[in-house]
């Protein structure tokens, strides 16, 4: 393990025990404005300790249900650094070593996948955050993929939207490497261990992550489907345009 990647692991070590204690003893205390400050600037400080840069690219204020493709897990840092929010992730996040106690201490809502009775109670909460003005981050795919393709949406928990009365907004985000193609080290799927992961991330020369904020979308007079069908294809569509080597439009697809 070369110096620089020791270095960056050692520093996530450290920011990631740092981000426990303070969500432990401080973040009860705050006011919600305040930790989603706080939230946006340990994601910043996260990312570049790992060296991965930032491009965003659209408005910058960002409110309502976001919808984004799924790589990896930094895809909720990478989100969190321009748009502090509460993220929903399977149940599983919460037995991970640090991150899934630091995701439960700062109000990720977890889902337990295949239940119905479960995805109806994360829509209600879910309901209740976007009618406070939360912004809220749902990756409708249900698992991560490698990055070169768009996976089935599922349209569950969509609903939210339709019973607050907001809109979707749909986010592109991918992951390049210092050739602009595919950065392969930032994927987290398959068979691969969350270490191995941080490692490949730690090592990779050169990580930059785009996020592309597309056109929102009402929910008024829409089903679920309609909304989840809409927000697969914008998305699909734009990192068709954006991504060297991505699928073609006949493998997008939306179920739910």
């Amino acid at each position: 393990m070369r110096i620089r990647d020791a270095l960056r692991l050692a520093g996530v070590a450290q920011h990631l025990a740092y981000g426990l204690c303070v969500a432990t003893l401080l973040y009860p205390l705050l006011s919600p404005a305040s930790r989603r400050r706080l939230q946006q600037r340990w994601s910043r400080r996260l990312l570049a300790i790992l060296g991965v840069r930032l491009e965003v690219s659209g408005a910058a204020a960002l409110h309502g249900l976001l919808v984004a493709n799924h790589i990896s897990w930094l895809d909720v840092f990478v989100i969190s650094s321009i748009a502090p929010a509460t993220f929903v992730c399977k149940s599983e996040v919460r037995r991970w070593p640090l991150i899934g106690l630091l995701c439960a201490r700062t109000g990720t809502v977890f889902l337990e996948r295949g239940s119905r009775s479960a995805a109806r109670q994360v829509n209600r909460t879910l309901a209740g955050k976007l009618r406070n003005g939360e912004p809220v981050v749902v990756f409708p795919e249900g698992t991560t993929s490698a990055g070169a393709s768009l996976l089935a949406f599922r349209a569950a928990l969509l609903q939210s939207a339709i019973d607050a009365e907001t809109h979707v907004q749909p986010l592109a985000l991918r992951y390049r490497d210092g050739q602009g193609m595919t950065a392969v080290a930032a994927a987290y799927c398959g068979e691969t261990s969350f270490w191995q992961s941080l490692r490949a991330i730690a090592s990779a020369p050169e990580i930059t992550a785009s996020i592309d904020i597309l056109e929102k979308l009402p929910s008024a007079a829409q089903t679920r489907r309609n909304l989840c069908e809409q927000a697969h294809a914008v998305i699909g569509s734009r990192l068709i345009q954006s991504a060297p080597g991505y699928f073609g439009p006949a493998q997008i697809m939306a179920t739910g």
